[in-house]
C-alpha cells in the first residue's frame, strides 16, 4: 500500500462525511491506542484564542436533548446531510458546520436551541 502524503490524506478527509470521520477516529482508537480527538480537545484552548477576534466561527452540537427529530430536521436542512449522517450527529454530536460567517452561525445556533439542543459556537 502506497502511503500517503499529508495533503492525500486532507483532501481524503474533506471528502468524508461526519458520520465516516467518526468511523475513521473510533478505527483509530482501537488499532492504536489513542483517541485522536483528545488532542484535538487539547489543541482547542489555543485555537479558540486565535480566533477570538476572528468572524468565522464553527456551530458545535453539544447534545440532541429530548426532540432529536426535530434537530435531525434542522441538522439535514442546514448541512445537506442524509438522515442516516444527520441522525449520527445528533446521536454524537461534533462541529455542524465549520468556518462558517459569525452571523448564519448564530442563526444555526437559534434553530437548534429552539428545537432543544444544546449548541455553543467556537
Amino acid at each position: 500500500m502506497a502511503k500517503l502524503t499529508k495533503d492525500e490524506f486532507i483532501s481524503a478527509l474533506k471528502e468524508m462525511t461526519i458520520l465516516e470521520v467518526k468511523e475513521l477516529v473510533d478505527a483509530m482508537k482501537e488499532e492504536f491506542g489513542v483517541d485522536p480527538s483528545a488532542v484535538a480537545v487539547a489543541a482547542a484552548p489555543a485555537g479558540a484564542e486565535e480566533d477570538a477576534g476572528s468572524s468565522t466561527k464553527t456551530v458545535v452540537l453539544k447534545s440532541a436533548g429530548g426532540n432529536k427529530i426535530a434537530v435531525i430536521k434542522i441538522l439535514k436542512e442546514v448541512t445537506g446531510l442524509g438522515l442516516v449522517e444527520a441522525k449520527g450527529l445528533a446521536d454524537n454530536g461534533g462541529n455542524v458546520k465549520e468556518n462558517i460567517p459569525a452571523d448564519e452561525a448564530e442563526q444555526i445556533k437559534a434553530q437548534l436551541e429552539e428545537a432543544g439542543a444544546e449548541v455553543e459556537l467556537a
